[in-house]
């Protein structure tokens, strides 16, 4: 992998790392209101869990093959 390519990966990790985060407040918040919408804060933690996918699977991106 090439470091323009490591860069862009990275640089979309932070992204997505910080969306996560500021999801994880929100649902956070929702779930310490009882007069919140919970099918809105259903939305947000299946967002969270697709992040955190996202997130894993261009980590393991960015692990070098141990066997090349």
């Amino acid at each position: 992998m090439q470091d323009k390519e490591i860069e862009s990966i990275r640089h979309r990790l932070e992204i997505l790392r910080l969306e996560h985060r500021d999801l994880d407040d929100i649902v956070h918040r929702l779930q310490a209101d009882p007069l919140s919408d919970r099918l809105q804060l259903q939305r947000f933690k299946k967002r969270k869990l697709q992040l955190k996918d996202i997130i894993q699977t261009l980590e393991d991106e960015l692990i070098p093959d141990l066997n090349a």
